[in-house]
């Protein structure tokens, strides 16, 4: 699908949620304060910022309304938190929350074995929480779980997709977002895809969530450009990953590895990479384990050095 590339993306910052839900030590609640607003002051529009999940489920997103409460809201900048079920859009908007993340998978064993839930049940649950968001002016973002491949049923076809995302913008999402969540897409999976899912809403619809499992994610960005797509998810240094991939392997897409590539061909995209490499260095210390974020390991943009004589 032939489409002209746009020449601004927005980056949803997904660092101090998707990229620290899942670390292994404790994060201090004023660390997770600080990681989001050193993120606000590099310049993004919107920063995925908690998750109002049971704190038995996500041990690490336990103190959801401290830290929602804490951050420096910048104006112009919407802060996201995850909500899985009305329930958690109870708590969120008593801590304020005007923006909702809510997930739905394409596949009914990853969604089963996920949360426990169909994926109707959880489309009957997405229904509750756009709904009540709705009224009490809330927007929501619905992300798409496996919509490339499923670690129990293996690739996902992208009629299995299309449902799924009609019944979101039914619901009243704002936005759908594809999530690679294994990481297993190929530029070739996302022009597949977006052959069939264009036709359903305009390019400004869709987001793109992909992980590096596999080395793809910026690869997939490109093709995903290719198509006209402008709305992309990254994490700082790289954080997150996939609960199904070996350790150390790369989880989110870098922020800074992103920010590098739209440099590179020219795309704008308005966030500082001096502060988002800011922000990783702040946090590397506290997640305790290095970051896979390319950029961030060769210490950002090219620098040059007196040649030997």
């Amino acid at each position: 699908m032939a489409a002209q590339r746009p020449r601004r993306v927005r980056i949803v910052e997904v660092g101090p949620r998707d990229g620290l839900q899942n670390e292994a030590a404790a994060i201090p609640t004023n660390v997770k304060v600080r990681f989001v607003d050193l993120l606000s002051e590099a310049g993004f529009n919107w920063i995925e910022v908690t998750s109002f999940v049971h704190p038995r489920a996500v041990p690490q997103m336990a103190d959801a309304d401290e830290v929602f409460r804490a951050i420096g809201k910048k104006p112009g900048v919407r802060y996201v938190a995850l909500v899985p079920n009305p329930r958690g859009l109870d708590r969120a908007l008593a801590a304020g929350v005007e923006d909702i993340a809510l997930f739905v998978a394409a596949s009914e064993s990853f969604s089963r074995a996920n949360i426990n839930r169909s994926i109707e049940q959880s489309l009957e649950d997405a229904h509750q929480v756009t709904t009540a968001s709705r009224l009490a002016g809330a927007r929501v973002r619905a992300y798409i779980s496996v919509a490339f491949g499923c670690p129990y049923e293996g690739p996902v076809s992208p009629a299995r997709v299309l449902p799924v995302a009609e019944r979101l913008f039914e619901l009243g999402a704002e936005e759908v977002v594809l999530g690679d969540t294994i990481g297993v897409a190929t530029p070739s999976d996302v022009s597949r895809l977006m052959d069939v899912l264009l036709p359903l809403a305009p390019a400004d619809r869709w987001g793109m969530h992909f992980h590096d499992t596999r080395g793809m994610a910026l690869a997939n960005v490109m093709a995903s450009l290719d198509v006209g797509l402008s709305h992309f998810d990254s994490s700082a240094g790289g954080l997150g990953g996939c609960p199904f991939a070996g350790p150390g392997a790369a989880g989110n897409v870098a922020t800074e590895d992103l920010l590098y590539l739209l440099d590179g061909v020219g795309v704008e995209h308005r966030v500082d990479l001096d502060r988002v490499l800011e922000a990783s260095r702040f946090i590397v210390d506290a997640v305790g384990h290095p970051l896979t974020s390319k950029v961030y390991q060769a210490g950002g943009r090219l620098t040059t050095i007196p040649a030997p004589r």
